[in-house]
């Protein structure tokens, strides 16, 4: 009974985490049930995707309501997300995973330091704001709009740009997702800011919208291979569902600033841990 008690606690501040960066909270859970409650790394990993799955349907919620997730580009790069995680699912068992966690560290590393460089942390300049130039995707399928920042008390539109580079990151995401069982929010927060031009908040917001689906493609297959322990993902769905609720209604609040000041060490800590399991000095 006193698991059960910490294992929710934790999964709460995971998914609170989570649905405040737009990470999922997969991320976080893996090393935490691994190291503080020494779970087997197969179905800790099988108690993560469930826990996406949690925290994307507790935050996407509130998203949704308020209009900062932006549906019509989420569930358009849902396709490739989803395609990379059934392809990632079903080749889990034939590459190396020391090379997979190598080769992602090496795409997040390279983005980390564009998104440190966007968020002015190593500037001395104040941040030029860049003219955006809508695609041909984006003039076809109007994925540009708006949405209400409470933080900052008024309406701020948006233009996307980039889909077919954004798309291509989602694709590697979904792999990322099945072949490695994370929720691999980081790629899509990623694509959606960086390449994609979206406001942080609506990147957060359609990341936190668009995992739930990933993760649902690839947890049948962990589910029927029986890496999903009830015992286990049961305490770690609601405490992440829980979390996420909270976690949704503090970003809408605060800055998109803090959001990334949140967001970048969160995602430097990610890299490493990569590093070290591609390098193999942790399991």
């Amino acid at each position: 009974m006193e698991t059960v008690f910490y294992l929710l606690i934790w999964s709460l501040l995971a998914g609170f985490i989570g649905s405040l960066i737009g990470l999922g909270g997969g991320i976080i859970l893996t090393p935490i049930l691994t190291i503080i409650f020494n779970v087997d790394i197969k179905y800790a990993i099988g108690s993560s995707i469930i826990a996406v799955i949690a925290t994307s349907s507790g935050s996407a919620i509130s998203y949704i309501k308020e209009g900062i997730a932006n549906i019509k580009l989420g569930l358009f790069l849902e396709i490739f997300t989803t395609l990379g995680g059934i392809i990632g699912a079903l080749l889990s068992g034939i590459f190396s995973s020391r090379i997979l966690y190598l080769f992602f560290s090496i795409i997040l590393l390279n983005s980390f330091y564009g998104m440190l460089k966007k968020s002015g942390l190593i500037r001395k300049k104040s941040l030029v704001i860049q003219d955006i130039v809508e695609d041909k995707y984006e003039e076809k399928y109007k994925f540009s709009t708006s949405y209400y920042d409470k933080a900052e008390n008024r309406v701020i539109p948006y233009k996307v740009t980039n889909v077919k580079k954004g798309s291509i990151v989602m694709l590697a995401a979904g792999l990322a997702s099945g072949l490695l069982g994370i929720g691999s929010g980081a790629f899509k927060v990623i694509a959606l800011d960086d390449y994609m031009k979206l406001p942080l908040k609506v990147s957060t917001a359609t990341s936190n919208f668009m995992m739930g689906v990933t993760a649902c493609s690839s947890a049948l297959i962990y589910f029927f291979t029986g890496m999903v322990n009830p015992l286990i993902a049961g305490p770690v769905a609601i405490g992440t569902l829980l979390g996420s609720r909270i976690g949704s209604i503090v970003m809408q609040n605060i800055s998109s600033f803090y959001i990334r000041i949140i967001f970048l060490p969160v995602l430097f800590i990610t890299i490493i841990n990569m590093l070290l399991k591609g390098l193999g000095v942790l399991s």
